[in-house]
């Protein structure tokens, strides 16, 4: 009985979705409403559960976007952004124009070798052609939603345009800013002394996803990070619980700051209070480790449970020197936690390895407590608490369900064999893990006898 979209419909193959995208991109200008494509989905409910999600959507469905619409404009200025982690990031200053109903006067250059004519291959893009200020540029909106330049328009090039040079100091700080072998991405090296990346860190601090603190928005992490009167400064994520105590001291009170009142400052201070204590995996979250978002914090904070064990795991890890050198237990345990790999675990290990960020952290533990993650799952079932991993072919249910089948019952599932591993399923195939775990005397099972165990 639900009143659903004219337009949907059901299709038995490629074509009939293709042919189904063009009616619709034909039609668009004519609708009552704005659309940007088109969606397509698993029409069984069954499927759609099997089929299960990403961290930020289903693997049932996906988008088929309608080509963006493109306007040109003039490039007025080239300017840099340095984001939370120091990356430097070039922006587009525009001549106001309207692409998308929208009106746009900032747009994306990605990084140094994008503004050069390079793509991410190293091989040219635009036919080589670079961007300079000055330039008649192409602009479109990206999925109809973040503008960015595609392309300049030779003929309209200024005779004095000079090539754009890409800064080697950070804006904010005068620190160097470097580039990783491999990566397009510049940063600042200034790290915590940097104040746009201060900054970003707290104003990811207390994200909404992080500690989610009610009261400290832009404008506010601002006027307290750049405040002259050291009782009223927040420069570290610590210096947020100890605002209320510096200010009991003080002179200068916050409540008789231009913008602030007794009220706000009251409702500000309490929802400080409020998050004393937090998940463990908001507080991996909110130090803003790299590659560490939501979905890897989670997974951190499952497989450790305390701050206190992770934090020793990756202060005991010792990363590979080369190749054949597989690191030690406490490395082989972070990169075995399903989902984490060598990448985050290197800069996790790197986070602990620094000693200003230790510091922060002591700091901020004396103010907070990051809660004990509850283990998670059936804790009766017969492999509640334990490390399983499989291994070889599985013939009755893929590998990613397996390992979701064996989270649902609380076990903890790892991608290597180590001296904690409890249990190996191995299927068909199996060889390096079955030959570790039978080195190591761990318990090793085929699928069937995985099945009877947990009783499924």
């Amino acid at each position: 009985g639900f009143r659903i979209n004219d337009h949907m419909g059901i299709c038995r193959s490629v074509e009939e979705m293709l042919a189904r995208y063009r009616t619709i991109e034909a039609e668009r200008a004519s609708l009552p409403y704005d659309i940007d494509g088109v969606v397509y989905k698993v029409d069984r409910l069954d499927l759609q559960e099997r089929l299960g999600f990403r961290s930020r959507s289903p693997r049932w469905a996906t988008a088929h976007k309608f080509p963006a619409e493109k306007a040109t404009t003039v490039l007025r200025a080239i300017e840099i952004q340095v984001g939370r982690t120091g990356a430097l990031t070039p922006v587009a200053r525009l001549e106001p124009v309207t692409v998308g109903g929208v009106v746009v006067t900032n747009a994306t250059l990605h990084n140094e070798d994008y503004i050069r004519g390079v793509g991410n291959d190293g091989q040219p893009i635009r036919e080589g052609r670079d961007i300079r200020v000055g330039d008649t540029v192409l602009v479109q909106r990206a999925g109809d939603v973040i503008p960015q330049i595609l392309d300049i328009v030779p003929e309209k090039r200024p005779s004095d345009a000079q090539p754009y040079v890409f800064p080697d100091r950070c804006p904010a700080c005068g620190s160097h800013a470097v580039r990783e072998e491999g990566e397009a991405v510049r940063r600042c090296t200034g790290g915590l002394v940097c104040p746009a990346q201060a900054v970003e860190r707290i104003r990811h601090f207390v994200s909404r996803n992080a500690f989610d603190i009610e009261g400290l928005g832009e404008k506010q992490i601002e006027f307290f990070f750049n405040h002259e009167d050291a009782s009223l400064r927040i420069r570290t994520p610590a210096d947020i619980f100890t605002l209320k105590a510096r200010q009991d001291g003080s002179l200068t009170k916050l409540e008789n700051v231009e913008g602030f009142g007794a009220v706000s400052v009251r409702k500000l201070y309490a929802a400080i209070d409020e998050r004393r204590q937090v998940a463990l995996s908001r507080f991996l979250f909110a130090l803003g480790v790299r590659h560490i978002g939501e979905t890897n914090a989670k997974r951190l904070a499952r497989h450790y449970l305390s701050f206190e064990a992770l934090r020793a795991g990756a202060s005991e890890a010792v990363m590979p020197e080369g190749k054949g050198d597989p690191g030690n237990a406490a490395w082989q345990e972070l990169v075995g936690i399903n989902g984490i790999g060598s990448v985050v675990a290197e800069a996790l290990v790197e986070f602990f390895a620094e000693t200003h960020n230790n510091e922060a952290v002591d700091a901020l533990l004396a103010e907070v407590t990051p809660l004990d993650e509850e283990p998670v799952g059936d804790v009766s079932s017969p492999v509640a608490g334990k490390t399983v991993v499989f291994t070889g072919g599985l013939e009755r249910m893929s590998r990613d369900e397996a390992k979701a089948m064996a989270e649902r019952l609380g076990a903890k599932v790892a991608g290597s064999v180590s001296k904690k591993t409890d249990l190996v399923v191995a299927g068909p195939g199996a060889g390096s893990k079955l030959k570790q775990a039978t080195e190591l005397g761990i318990e090793v099972i085929d699928e069937d006898a995985w099945f009877e165990r947990v009783g499924q």
